[in-house]
Protein backbone atom coordinates (compact mmCIF):
# COMPACT_ATOMS: atom_id res chain seq x y z
CA UNK A 1 0.00 0.00 0.00
CA UNK A 2 1.54 3.66 -0.92
CA UNK A 3 1.86 6.38 1.16
CA UNK A 4 -1.13 8.08 -0.11
CA UNK A 5 -3.26 5.17 0.86
CA UNK A 6 -2.59 4.79 4.31
CA UNK A 7 -3.18 8.47 4.66
CA UNK A 8 -6.06 8.43 3.05
CA UNK A 9 -7.31 5.53 5.43
CA UNK A 10 -6.23 6.93 8.37
CA UNK A 11 -7.94 10.49 7.22
CA UNK A 12 -11.16 8.80 6.55
CA UNK A 13 -10.94 6.70 9.98
CA UNK A 14 -10.85 9.95 11.88
CA UNK A 15 -13.16 11.25 9.91
CA UNK A 16 -15.49 8.56 10.90
CA UNK A 17 -14.80 8.30 14.54
CA UNK A 18 -14.93 12.09 14.75
CA UNK A 19 -18.49 12.03 13.63
CA UNK A 20 -19.42 8.83 15.40
CA UNK A 21 -18.82 10.81 18.86
CA UNK A 22 -20.53 13.92 17.71
CA UNK A 23 -23.58 12.31 16.30
CA UNK A 24 -23.84 10.15 19.40
CA UNK A 25 -23.32 13.02 22.14
CA UNK A 26 -25.49 15.61 20.95
CA UNK A 27 -29.01 15.47 20.72
CA UNK A 28 -30.49 16.66 17.93
CA UNK A 29 -32.45 20.04 18.65
CA UNK A 30 -28.92 22.04 19.66
CA UNK A 31 -27.27 24.41 17.79
CA UNK A 32 -23.74 24.35 15.83
CA UNK A 33 -22.63 27.31 18.87
CA UNK A 34 -24.23 25.59 21.50
CA UNK A 35 -22.40 22.03 20.36
CA UNK A 36 -19.24 23.88 20.88
CA UNK A 37 -19.31 25.88 23.85
CA UNK A 38 -22.00 23.81 25.94
CA UNK A 39 -21.18 20.73 27.34
CA UNK A 40 -24.72 20.09 28.88
CA UNK A 41 -27.38 18.40 26.60
CA UNK A 42 -31.23 19.38 26.73
CA UNK A 43 -31.60 17.65 29.87
CA UNK A 44 -29.55 19.45 31.47
CA UNK A 45 -26.28 16.79 31.58
CA UNK A 46 -23.05 16.47 30.36
CA UNK A 47 -22.57 14.58 27.02
CA UNK A 48 -20.68 12.00 26.58
CA UNK A 49 -16.66 12.31 28.31
CA UNK A 50 -15.17 12.21 25.06
CA UNK A 51 -16.62 15.42 23.52
CA UNK A 52 -15.31 17.56 26.85
CA UNK A 53 -12.16 19.39 26.64
CA UNK A 54 -9.50 18.61 28.59
CA UNK A 55 -9.67 21.27 31.22
CA UNK A 56 -12.98 19.77 32.13
CA UNK A 57 -11.88 16.28 32.69
CA UNK A 58 -9.01 18.00 35.70
CA UNK A 59 -12.21 19.75 37.47
CA UNK A 60 -13.52 15.44 37.75
CA UNK A 61 -16.22 15.06 40.77
CA UNK A 62 -14.82 12.94 43.56
CA UNK A 63 -16.28 9.46 43.25
CA UNK A 64 -18.53 10.11 46.67
CA UNK A 65 -19.14 13.26 44.77
CA UNK A 66 -20.56 11.35 41.79
CA UNK A 67 -21.98 8.90 43.61
CA UNK A 68 -24.30 10.95 45.48
CA UNK A 69 -25.32 12.55 42.30
CA UNK A 70 -26.49 9.14 40.94
CA UNK A 71 -28.21 8.06 43.86
CA UNK A 72 -30.22 11.07 44.17
CA UNK A 73 -31.81 10.58 40.73
CA UNK A 74 -32.27 6.90 41.20
CA UNK A 75 -33.85 7.67 44.63
CA UNK A 76 -35.85 10.42 42.86
CA UNK A 77 -37.68 8.15 40.36
CA UNK A 78 -40.23 8.10 39.44
CA UNK A 79 -40.25 11.74 39.52
CA UNK A 80 -43.35 13.40 39.58
CA UNK A 81 -44.01 16.48 36.87
CA UNK A 82 -46.47 18.63 35.46
CA UNK A 83 -48.50 17.34 32.54
CA UNK A 84 -48.43 13.34 30.92
CA UNK A 85 -49.05 12.53 28.00
CA UNK A 86 -49.64 9.39 25.89
CA UNK A 87 -53.11 9.69 27.04
CA UNK A 88 -56.20 7.39 25.90
CA UNK A 89 -58.38 10.01 23.79
CA UNK A 90 -62.00 8.91 23.81
CA UNK A 91 -64.24 9.66 20.59
CA UNK A 92 -67.55 10.75 20.50
CA UNK A 93 -69.82 8.71 18.59
CA UNK A 94 -71.69 10.04 15.60
CA UNK A 95 -73.88 7.98 12.95
CA UNK A 96 -71.66 5.04 13.46
CA UNK A 97 -68.65 7.46 13.05
CA UNK A 98 -66.07 7.93 15.48
CA UNK A 99 -64.94 11.13 16.24
CA UNK A 100 -61.59 12.31 17.37
CA UNK A 101 -60.47 15.99 17.88
CA UNK A 102 -57.09 17.38 18.34
CA UNK A 103 -55.96 20.75 18.64
CA UNK A 104 -52.74 21.88 17.76
CA UNK A 105 -51.22 24.58 20.35
CA UNK A 106 -47.84 25.93 22.17
CA UNK A 107 -47.83 24.99 25.52
CA UNK A 108 -45.08 24.67 28.28
CA UNK A 109 -43.78 21.28 29.23
CA UNK A 110 -42.37 20.13 31.62
CA UNK A 111 -39.85 17.19 30.91
CA UNK A 112 -37.90 16.44 33.61
CA UNK A 113 -38.62 18.48 37.27
CA UNK A 114 -38.37 22.03 37.35
CA UNK A 115 -37.38 21.67 33.45
CA UNK A 116 -40.46 23.39 31.81
CA UNK A 117 -39.53 23.87 27.81
CA UNK A 118 -41.79 25.30 24.82
CA UNK A 119 -43.38 22.66 22.91
CA UNK A 120 -46.29 22.08 20.70
CA UNK A 121 -48.59 19.88 21.54
CA UNK A 122 -52.01 17.89 20.39
CA UNK A 123 -54.43 18.35 23.11
CA UNK A 124 -52.00 19.95 25.57
CA UNK A 125 -50.09 16.87 26.13
CA UNK A 126 -46.67 15.16 24.88
CA UNK A 127 -46.87 12.83 23.22
CA UNK A 128 -50.46 13.67 22.14
CA UNK A 129 -52.99 11.76 22.87
CA UNK A 130 -53.54 8.07 22.13
CA UNK A 131 -56.11 7.30 19.70
CA UNK A 132 -56.62 3.41 19.53
CA UNK A 133 -59.66 2.22 17.54
CA UNK A 134 -60.64 -1.20 15.81
CA UNK A 135 -59.87 -2.31 12.19
CA UNK A 136 -62.94 -1.52 9.77
CA UNK A 137 -63.87 1.16 12.19
CA UNK A 138 -65.36 4.96 10.20
CA UNK A 139 -62.94 7.44 11.82
CA UNK A 140 -63.23 11.47 11.75
CA UNK A 141 -59.95 13.38 12.82
CA UNK A 142 -60.67 16.70 13.39
CA UNK A 143 -57.70 19.31 13.32
CA UNK A 144 -57.47 22.66 14.53
CA UNK A 145 -54.47 24.70 14.28
CA UNK A 146 -53.37 27.15 16.60
CA UNK A 147 -49.44 27.58 16.00
CA UNK A 148 -48.18 30.21 14.15
CA UNK A 149 -47.13 27.64 11.61
CA UNK A 150 -49.30 25.67 9.16
CA UNK A 151 -49.44 22.04 9.32
CA UNK A 152 -51.07 18.71 9.18
CA UNK A 153 -51.41 14.62 10.31
CA UNK A 154 -50.04 12.17 8.87
CA UNK A 155 -51.40 8.84 9.98
CA UNK A 156 -47.95 6.86 9.71
CA UNK A 157 -48.26 3.15 8.65
CA UNK A 158 -51.87 3.73 8.01
CA UNK A 159 -52.77 2.72 4.00
CA UNK A 160 -55.47 5.25 4.00
CA UNK A 161 -56.97 6.61 0.68
CA UNK A 162 -54.36 9.03 -1.25
CA UNK A 163 -56.56 12.15 -0.20
CA UNK A 164 -55.94 11.49 3.42
CA UNK A 165 -52.73 11.15 3.59
CA UNK A 166 -51.66 14.19 5.18
CA UNK A 167 -48.86 15.75 3.35
CA UNK A 168 -48.91 18.63 2.05
CA UNK A 169 -49.11 20.16 -1.86
CA UNK A 170 -49.38 16.43 -2.45
CA UNK A 171 -52.57 15.39 -0.88
CA UNK A 172 -53.84 18.29 0.81
CA UNK A 173 -53.66 21.85 1.53
CA UNK A 174 -51.49 23.08 4.68
CA UNK A 175 -54.02 23.33 7.52
CA UNK A 176 -53.24 27.42 7.83
CA UNK A 177 -52.95 28.92 11.64
CA UNK A 178 -56.67 29.24 12.86
CA UNK A 179 -57.71 27.04 10.61
CA UNK A 180 -59.53 23.41 10.98
CA UNK A 181 -59.00 20.10 8.67
CA UNK A 182 -61.37 16.85 8.99
CA UNK A 183 -59.64 13.57 8.31
CA UNK A 184 -61.90 10.75 7.30
CA UNK A 185 -61.59 7.21 6.43
CA UNK A 186 -62.38 3.25 7.41
CA UNK A 187 -59.45 2.30 9.26
CA UNK A 188 -57.29 -0.60 7.28
CA UNK A 189 -55.13 -2.32 8.97
CA UNK A 190 -54.16 -3.26 12.41
CA UNK A 191 -51.31 -2.89 14.21
CA UNK A 192 -49.14 -0.29 16.30
CA UNK A 193 -49.34 2.97 14.42
CA UNK A 194 -48.19 6.99 14.78
CA UNK A 195 -49.98 9.87 13.96
CA UNK A 196 -47.75 13.29 13.63
CA UNK A 197 -46.99 16.17 11.39
CA UNK A 198 -45.38 16.12 8.09
CA UNK A 199 -45.37 20.14 7.46
CA UNK A 200 -41.86 21.31 8.81
CA UNK A 201 -41.77 17.77 10.27
CA UNK A 202 -38.23 18.41 12.12
CA UNK A 203 -39.15 20.87 13.87
CA UNK A 204 -42.98 20.35 14.87
CA UNK A 205 -42.81 16.64 15.41
CA UNK A 206 -39.73 17.91 17.41
CA UNK A 207 -41.15 20.03 19.40
CA UNK A 208 -44.02 16.99 20.61
CA UNK A 209 -46.31 17.24 16.87
CA UNK A 210 -46.59 13.26 17.59
CA UNK A 211 -48.90 10.65 19.30
CA UNK A 212 -49.82 6.84 18.72
CA UNK A 213 -52.53 5.14 16.50
CA UNK A 214 -53.64 1.71 17.73
CA UNK A 215 -55.79 -0.40 15.65
CA UNK A 216 -56.95 -3.24 16.79
CA UNK A 217 -57.59 -6.31 14.78
CA UNK A 218 -61.10 -7.29 14.16
CA UNK A 219 -60.31 -11.02 14.44
CA UNK A 220 -58.57 -10.94 17.92
CA UNK A 221 -58.30 -14.98 17.72
CA UNK A 222 -54.33 -14.88 16.77
CA UNK A 223 -53.32 -11.42 18.96
CA UNK A 224 -50.97 -12.46 21.98
CA UNK A 225 -52.75 -12.50 25.43
CA UNK A 226 -51.04 -9.63 27.40
CA UNK A 227 -51.67 -7.94 30.97
CA UNK A 228 -49.86 -5.00 30.34
CA UNK A 229 -50.37 -3.32 26.92
CA UNK A 230 -47.77 -0.46 26.87
CA UNK A 231 -46.82 2.07 24.16
CA UNK A 232 -42.96 3.47 24.56
CA UNK A 233 -42.51 6.44 22.24
CA UNK A 234 -39.17 7.85 21.62
CA UNK A 235 -37.95 10.90 21.02
CA UNK A 236 -34.49 12.89 21.11
CA UNK A 237 -35.25 16.32 19.57
CA UNK A 238 -36.62 19.53 20.96
CA UNK A 239 -36.77 18.03 24.54
CA UNK A 240 -33.61 16.03 24.75
CA UNK A 241 -33.24 11.91 24.66
CA UNK A 242 -37.20 10.79 25.88
CA UNK A 243 -39.86 8.60 26.31
CA UNK A 244 -43.46 9.62 26.48
CA UNK A 245 -42.22 13.26 26.51
CA UNK A 246 -40.84 12.85 29.63
CA UNK A 247 -36.58 12.41 30.72
CA UNK A 248 -35.52 10.19 33.62
CA UNK A 249 -36.14 10.04 36.64
CA UNK A 250 -39.81 11.67 35.04
CA UNK A 251 -40.14 9.26 32.75
CA UNK A 252 -42.68 6.25 34.24
CA UNK A 253 -42.19 2.47 34.88
CA UNK A 254 -44.26 -0.20 33.40
CA UNK A 255 -45.37 -1.81 36.20
CA UNK A 256 -46.50 -6.31 36.13
CA UNK A 257 -46.77 -9.19 38.49
CA UNK A 258 -44.73 -12.22 38.61
CA UNK A 259 -46.14 -14.65 35.31
CA UNK A 260 -47.95 -11.62 33.56
CA UNK A 261 -47.08 -11.06 30.37
CA UNK A 262 -46.39 -7.21 29.62
CA UNK A 263 -46.67 -5.82 25.62
CA UNK A 264 -44.83 -2.66 24.72
CA UNK A 265 -44.98 -1.42 21.86
CA UNK A 266 -42.09 0.65 21.01
CA UNK A 267 -42.32 4.10 18.40
CA UNK A 268 -39.25 6.05 17.27
CA UNK A 269 -40.59 9.61 16.51
CA UNK A 270 -36.62 10.86 16.64
CA UNK A 271 -33.76 11.25 14.28
CA UNK A 272 -31.80 8.66 15.80
CA UNK A 273 -31.39 4.68 16.08
CA UNK A 274 -32.47 4.08 20.14
CA UNK A 275 -31.24 0.21 20.92
CA UNK A 276 -33.89 -0.23 23.53
CA UNK A 277 -32.27 -2.69 26.31
CA UNK A 278 -34.25 -4.19 29.13
CA UNK A 279 -32.55 -5.83 32.37
CA UNK A 280 -33.02 -9.10 34.03
CA UNK A 281 -35.48 -10.77 30.82
CA UNK A 282 -36.04 -11.24 27.32
CA UNK A 283 -38.54 -9.93 25.00
CA UNK A 284 -39.72 -11.71 22.27
CA UNK A 285 -40.50 -9.89 19.28
CA UNK A 286 -44.18 -10.49 17.39
CA UNK A 287 -44.39 -7.61 14.97
CA UNK A 288 -42.58 -4.91 13.19
CA UNK A 289 -44.38 -1.82 11.95
CA UNK A 290 -48.16 -3.50 12.63
CA UNK A 291 -47.40 -6.62 10.87
CA UNK A 292 -46.47 -10.10 12.92
CA UNK A 293 -43.52 -11.41 12.26
CA UNK A 294 -43.66 -14.63 10.32
CA UNK A 295 -41.37 -16.14 13.42
CA UNK A 296 -40.63 -14.56 16.52
CA UNK A 297 -37.57 -13.78 18.37
CA UNK A 298 -36.12 -13.22 21.51
CA UNK A 299 -33.23 -10.69 21.91
CA UNK A 300 -32.48 -8.33 25.44
CA UNK A 301 -31.48 -5.60 22.80
CA UNK A 302 -33.76 -4.43 20.01
CA UNK A 303 -32.72 -1.37 17.35
CA UNK A 304 -35.83 1.22 16.84
CA UNK A 305 -34.83 3.27 13.48
CA UNK A 306 -36.83 6.07 13.02
CA UNK A 307 -40.18 5.68 12.08
CA UNK A 308 -40.44 2.37 13.28
CA UNK A 309 -42.74 0.19 15.21
CA UNK A 310 -41.89 -2.77 17.16
CA UNK A 311 -43.96 -4.59 19.40
CA UNK A 312 -42.24 -7.31 22.02
CA UNK A 313 -43.57 -9.53 25.06
CA UNK A 314 -41.99 -9.62 27.67
CA UNK A 315 -42.82 -13.02 30.49
CA UNK A 316 -41.99 -11.35 34.01
CA UNK A 317 -40.86 -14.48 35.66
CA UNK A 318 -37.76 -12.53 37.38
CA UNK A 319 -39.20 -10.32 40.89
CA UNK A 320 -37.28 -6.99 41.20
CA UNK A 321 -37.03 -3.36 39.64
CA UNK A 322 -35.03 -3.95 36.28
CA UNK A 323 -33.58 -0.90 34.41
CA UNK A 324 -34.93 -0.65 31.26
CA UNK A 325 -33.02 1.88 28.64
CA UNK A 326 -31.68 2.93 25.54
CA UNK A 327 -27.91 1.56 25.27
CA UNK A 328 -26.36 4.15 23.59
CA UNK A 329 -25.13 5.51 26.64
CA UNK A 330 -24.81 9.30 26.43
CA UNK A 331 -28.61 9.04 25.65
CA UNK A 332 -28.75 7.48 29.29
CA UNK A 333 -26.20 7.98 31.58
CA UNK A 334 -23.37 10.20 32.60
CA UNK A 335 -21.12 11.36 35.17
CA UNK A 336 -24.10 13.39 36.57
CA UNK A 337 -26.28 9.64 36.73
CA UNK A 338 -28.75 8.85 34.91
CA UNK A 339 -31.08 10.37 32.38
CA UNK A 340 -32.85 10.59 29.37
CA UNK A 341 -34.08 7.29 28.30
CA UNK A 342 -34.38 5.24 30.77
CA UNK A 343 -37.11 3.39 32.76
CA UNK A 344 -38.04 0.48 35.15
CA UNK A 345 -39.81 -2.36 34.46
CA UNK A 346 -40.80 -3.16 38.47
CA UNK A 347 -42.12 -7.30 39.06
CA UNK A 348 -43.97 -7.62 41.79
Amino acid sequence: MSEFDRGRQTSRRDFLKRGALAGLAVPAGISVLERRTDSTSTSGHPMDPATQAAPARAAATTADEMDAMHEKGVKAFPAKTAGKGNMPLQPRLVNGVKVFELTCSEIMWEVTPGQRMKAWAYNGQVPGPQIRVREGDRVRVIVKNRLPESTVVHFHGLEVPNNQDGVPFITQPPIKPGASFTYEFTVPNAGSHMYHSHHNAAKQVGMGLLGAFIVEPKDKSAEPQADVDYVMILNDMAHGYTLNGKGFPATEPISAKKGQTVRVRYMNEGMQIHPMHLHGMHMTVIAKDGWPVPQPWKCDTLNIAPGDRWDVLVKCHNPGVWAFHCHILPHAESEHGMFGMVTALIVS
